[in-house]
């Protein structure tokens, strides 16, 4: 079996609670998936998982280390984690998050708080190790076509929705200072 075939199989395995997740999470490369039920961001339509039916693919991400990846940065910084400033853009007017510059525009922290508190309630996880993650990730893309990644997947309407929340996202921090 090809390693994308292998790393897919996992993927497609069952997804779980991010914070249930980041115990289990391994501390080396790989790659994964965040996954959700149809009514979460339901103008985003993703596959759906063979085991966990209830759900469906929204985005796919690769990791150096993804116990880091994820515990580190798409739960907790919006700084340095493309799939929360999506979602935090994609969700702006519903959630009224609040947004500011560093050397980027970030959440404030109130509201980091409540896009991770968004995410453990509203999203799951499943992984795979891979010792070189860059080798699989655009093939998994072009395979899996989660919707929230831009690159490679998201066409057409969905992919400028996309763009449109990521400029939201960037805009609703108002000028650069």
């Amino acid at each position: 079996m090809g390693d994308v075939e292998q790393v897919t199989r996992q993927l497609l395995g069952q997804p779980l609670d991010p914070l249930e997740a980041a115990t289990a999470l391994p501390t080396g490369p790989g790659i994964y998936a965040w996954w959700a039920r149809p009514e979460v961001l339901p103008d985003f339509p993703g596959p759906g998982n063979p085991v966990a039916r209830q759900l469906r693919l929204l985005y796919l991400g690769l990791a150096t280390r993804l116990r880091r990846r994820i515990v580190g940065n798409h739960l907790k910084r919006s700084g340095s984690s493309t799939l929360r400033r999506t979602l935090a853009g994609l969700l702006l007017a519903e959630e009224g998050y609040r947004t500011t510059w560093t050397d980027r525009v970030v959440l404030i922290p109130e509201d980091e708080a409540r896009l991770t508190a968004w995410m453990t309630e509203n999203l799951r996880l499943t992984w795979a190790e891979h010792p070189n993650p860059h080798e699989v990730e655009m093939d998994l893309i072009a395979a899996l076509a989660p919707p929230l990644n831009v690159d490679g997947a998201a066409r057409g309407e969905l992919r400028d929705r996309v763009r449109a929340a990521k400029a939201a996202y960037q805009a609703s921090a108002g000028p650069r200072p």
